[in-house]
């Protein structure tokens, strides 16, 4: 696989690679140079328990009956 470096010394990774490596928009790369110039690229996934919190409480809880409701409703439009 090959990628061109930009004017801005950006690189577009082949989308193959993406695909391969599971990565998207927002995800972070690590880059480590070797004693003989070989670059290795690791993706830095972030473990699934640091989500925890991401996202605010909601003001209150939603019984299972609520969620199903609301899941059935939303289907019954499409």
């Amino acid at each position: 696989m090959e990628a061109t470096i930009t004017s801005k010394g950006q690189v577009t990774l082949p989308k193959a690679l993406r695909e391969a490596l599971n990565l998207s928009t927002g995800d972070k790369l690590s880059f480590e140079l070797g004693k003989e110039g070989e670059v290795r690229m690791t993706p830095k996934h972030s473990p699934i328990h640091l989500l925890k919190g991401l996202l605010p409480a909601p003001e209150s809880p939603v019984s299972l009956d609520e969620m199903k409701r609301a899941i059935q409703k939303r289907g019954s439009t499409l």
